[in-house]
């Protein structure tokens, strides 16, 4: 017996939301990975900052990480579990030896820019195929992002900059 014979979702159209939802999967696995390093490793001014905000982040995409992966199963996709299989697919590429935290911030705001992107193509998929929950759980990512994006660029202005 399959879920989707109780969603009232087409099959096909269903299949098109999980080819995303694993992308995205990839994409949040590469990132959860960068933040974790940033917390670690991240020196300098504004550390004891950054590494507790760091830290909120990579607890945020592990939470987003299960919730995908929970969908992907819901709408009758398996979710991909191998490392090696999210570095061939992520458009987010794996960071090393950023120690410096405004380069973290700055990767840390081009992978949300990149996942923004993502979560609206993926509510227009989600859309067409009458997928409401997801399209529900991607807006509420994106309202999410947003204010994590102007909080970002805001700690990373310099104050006297107009």
């Amino acid at each position: 017996m399959k879920t989707l014979n109780f969603l009232h979702l087409d099959e096909k159209m269903a299949q098109n939301v999980v080819a995303s939802l694993q992308q995205l999967l990839a994409d949040y696995q590469v990132h959860y990975t960068n933040l974790r390093d940033f917390h670690w490793n991240v020196k300098g001014h504004g550390f004891f900052v950054l590494h507790e905000k760091f830290e909120s982040l990579y607890d945020d995409a592990a939470a987003k990480i299960d919730e995908i992966a929970e969908r992907i199963l819901t709408l009758g996709g398996t979710p991909e579990n191998r490392f090696s299989e999210y570095l061939k697919i992520a458009k987010i590429k794996e960071t090393a030896g950023v120690k410096c935290g405004h380069d973290a911030v700055d990767h840390v705001l081009d992978a949300y820019g990149y996942l923004i992107g993502e979560e609206r193509r993926l509510i227009k998929l989600a859309e067409e195929a009458g997928d409401a929950v997801t399209v529900d759980m991607m807006t509420g990512y994106i309202a999410e992002q947003e204010k994590m994006v102007w909080m970002l660029v805001a700690y990373s202005t310099p104050a006297c900059q107009k």
